[in-house]
């Protein structure tokens, strides 16, 4: 063949490749638009339905929300659109970017809602009742009804060893009340992806979002090993305080000692109490204040968010994310004290990677890279609570009593972490056990796994749904392990600014305060980002290196 017709050949093949990548491509762009039109009014109203829910707990409210839920799962549920996703997908002609990672998202949204209309439906309804009543669920001692703020107030600060007991098993109530509604909805989650072609939910629940479930336990085994010890050796001294405290023998301690109602805070183990510099302030402002500092507004989300104890009112924190075009908002309910200017820092920290996505990106990447990279920035903030440094700068307390206190927080903050790291092995464990085998004795299994990772003793002879009296393995199942890697990535995000942006030699008194090169950082290099990037790439650009568990071990599991 003379170099003429190779030419010409060639040629047709690449102007036919053309054509076919700019048909395929010109073909996903009317999709996308089209589906845009449909699912942006109906998720805002979906969105607006359930934050109202939250805060009126009324019945009505949840129905509305269901309903629109209902709705928008039926657009993803579409087989005919699809089919043209896939045919789309499989043509392997999408060359551009951004009309790749949209493709990709959506692929992994339509997959896992290609479910029969009626089973959909059945999952949303079932969800959206267990929701509700955990909302309006209060627990009962002695004709008294307790708020979560209330039952968690008794269990730190009392010393009554019977109304210690009374309070955690009122606490665990609701267990029993839902557990057969939960069992139900695990086994239809189940048959649902099994009909997607998945092992069970939770591994269906993993790869859609782009994680090996065999990397994540790879992932959660190593951290079991490395914290195993030093969790061991902290318990043990937690009991011989706890113990004292209490005025029982260290074996005869009970969960109801431990100071919350599940163990996954670090019980008062140091002289030092964080809530007496934050029960004169007022946690918003502070909290707004700081973010301005480092050149991130809230105002705007505190604005439109619902921050304080009503009736009937969803108990716990939230942020969300409206609109995706700047109607960014949070549920709380605000006590003036460490806890919550934590969890007011955390849900802002959720609030900024939202607000500042970039607008220009698709509607569709207009969101955070990961649920485990928004929770790494919510507990990036969301420690600040727990730095003598930040509390010197921003609740006014002099530098005498910073540096008294110092030692002491930061042995407190290394007990909250493991902690933290053992209760997230008990969820992430039951979870996938349970979504392989939900009709065992899920009752054991909880407390086998408390057991071991914990080392909590079981009451003798009880034999409760304690595992369904946490709302995570209900409304937010197959999630939990997503805190722990936040946890990983906010120690990674710690040390690339503190030597990259502060370039600081003592690291131990960064208050991260007042340094709008912080916010910009941020900003630039993750918010701006969106989901344009999988998660593993945009860790990658932000920080120069994969996700690691090097650096939560430095910070945390090092005595030094």
């Amino acid at each position: 063949m003379n170099k003429y017709l190779l030419f010409i050949l060639l040629t047709a093949i690449l102007t036919g490749c053309k054509t076919h990548t700019e048909k395929m491509e010109k073909e996903l762009v009317t999709f996308i638009d089209a589906l845009e039109e449909q699912v942006i009014p109906i998720e805002k109203a979906f969105n607006l339905a359930s934050f109202n829910a939250s805060v009126s707990g009324s019945p009505a409210d949840y129905k509305k929300a269901g309903e629109l839920h209902i709705e928008l799962s039926g657009i993803y549920s579409d087989n005919t659109r699809f089919a043209v996703l896939k045919r789309i997908k499989e043509s392997g002609k999408v060359k551009d970017p951004l009309l790749i990672r949209q493709m990709e998202l959506l692929y992994n949204t339509f997959l896992s809602n290609q479910l029969e209309e009626e089973m959909l439906e059945e999952m949303i309804r079932a969800q959206t009742e267990l929701e509700e009543k955990f909302s309006t669920y209060r627990a009962v001692v002695n004709d008294a009804h307790y708020t979560d703020n209330e039952l968690e107030n008794v269990l730190k600060y009392s010393t009554d060893n019977a109304e210690l007991e009374k309070i955690w098993l009122a606490s665990k109530q609701i267990g029993d009340t839902v557990a057969g509604n939960v069992i139900k909805l695990v086994k239809m989650r189940n048959e649902a992806a099994r009909g997607l072609g998945f092992e069970n939910f939770h591994d269906m629940s993993l790869r859609l979002t782009d994680q090996d479930p065999a990397e994540i336990e790879q992932l959660f085994d190593e951290l079991d090993n490395l914290t195993r010890d030093a969790f061991t050796d902290l318990k043990d001294q937690v009991d011989s305080v706890l113990s004292s405290r209490y005025g029982v023998a260290k074996e005869e301690l009970m969960p109801w000692h431990y100071q919350n109602r599940f163990f996954q805070e670090a019980p008062a183990l140091y002289d030092v109490n964080l809530d007496h510099y934050y029960e004169t302030k007022n946690v918003a402002d502070l909290a707004q204040n700081y973010y301005a500092g480092i050149g991130l507004d809230v105002s705007s989300i505190l604005a439109r968010s619902d921050l304080y104890e009503k009736e009937n009112k969803y108990q716990h924190a939230y942020c969300t994310n409206i609109d995706r075009s700047g109607d960014v908002r949070i549920i709380a309910n605000i006590k003036n004290n460490a806890s919550w200017m934590n969890t007011i820092l955390h849900e802002l920290g959720h609030g900024v990677y939202d607000l500042y996505v970039d607008a220009t990106l698709p509607y569709f990447l207009r969101t955070y890279a990961h649920s485990f990279t928004t929770e790494a920035i919510a507990m990036f903030f969301g420690r600040l609570a727990s730095n003598p440094y930040w509390i010197l700068e921003n609740a006014d307390i002099s530098e005498e009593e910073t540096e008294k206190i110092s030692a002491d927080v930061r042995n407190s903050m290394r007990l909250e972490q493991l902690v933290f790291s053992r209760w997230s092995q008990v969820m992430f464990r039951f979870e996938k056990s349970m979504y392989g085998n939900p009709d065992q004795d899920l009752n054991q299994l909880w407390w086998d796994l408390v057991t071991k990772y914990q080392l909590l003793k079981k009451p003798e002879g009880r034999d409760n749904a304690d595992w369904a009296s946490k709302i995570h393995i209900a409304s937010y199942p197959c999630y939990y392990h997503n805190y722990l890697l936040g946890e990983l990535l906010a120690s990674q995000l710690t040390a690339f600014i503190e030597t990259n942006i502060l370039t600081t030699a003592d690291n131990r008194k960064i208050s991260f305060s007042g340094n709008p090169d912080i916010g910009s950082y941020l900003e630039q290099h993750i918010f701006n980002l969106g989901a344009s990037h999988p998660w593993k790439e945009m860790i990658r650009l932000a920080t120069g290196e994969e996700l690691t568990a090097k650096y939560y071990a430095e910070d945390f599991l090092n005595t030094e």
